[in-house]
């Protein structure tokens, strides 16, 4: 939780990222023959989780494609708190190269048929936007090698509070997935206000590896 109590988007990632993992290793679509690397995520967090203190997660397969799956979440607090979250997750074989996905079993029955796309969907940043230095650390990294992707919402918490973005009120936060972060880059943060919010490009070089949009919540309840 942050100084108001509030649980941050890089705890609720945290959440999301344990019980996913825990959901395919219980059903056999875990490691070491699957491995699955987030490609997009849409949190809607609908009513902030400002006084909950028990959360409960539930999720379930949302759509496929050959060599990639959707996963949905829904996040319940005890004391009203709701969070919405949708997903798109790679399929790689142990051999870490994309691998078609196969009699997924129960995954498949519960999309219903819907199909889901890898294809990035928010802006790059402006090449003339100012960039800010963000210091990764080792516990940073994860078994794979790359910088877990919860850490990319610690700096999307950073930036909010930096920009007195009221993240007590409902938001939507997106994250398009593109290129692995490593312990060794030297990466930044391209912030700029868009006509929905915040736009951030986390910047390596001349290369954006992700890609982060950030809005108030209209008309959802």
């Amino acid at each position: 939780m942050d100084a108001t109590g509030r649980v941050r988007l890089d705890a609720i990632a945290r959440f999301l990222q344990d019980i996913a993992i825990d959901d395919v290793q219980e059903t056999g679509w875990g490691t070491p023959e699957h491995l699955w690397f987030v490609r997009r995520i849409r949190v809607e967090v609908r009513t902030p989780l400002l006084e909950d203190r028990e959360l409960e997660l539930v999720t379930w397969c949302s759509g496929l494609a050959a060599i990639a799956a959707g996963r949905r979440w829904s996040v319940s607090g005890d004391r009203g708190g709701r969070v919405e979250v949708d997903s798109v997750w790679i399929h790689l074989g142990p051999d870490q190269r994309p691998a078609r996905i196969e009699s997924f079993g129960l995954y498949a029955e519960a999309t219903g048929g819907r199909p889901v796309s890898t294809r990035l969907e928010l802006p790059l940043p402006s090449a003339d936007v100012r960039r800010t230095a963000w210091p990764l650390r080792a516990t940073d990294v994860d078994l794979h090698g790359h910088v877990n992707n919860a850490v990319h919402w610690q700096a999307i918490e950073d930036v909010l509070r930096s920009r007195q973005f009221d993240a007590s009120s409902p938001l939507v936060a997106e994250l398009d997935y593109r290129d692995p972060i490593d312990l060794a880059d030297p990466l930044e943060l391209a912030v700029q206000e868009c006509t929905e919010g915040l736009a951030l490009g986390f910047c390596v070089g001349s290369g954006v590896r992700a890609a982060a949009r950030l809005c108030a919540m209209r008309g959802r309840g």
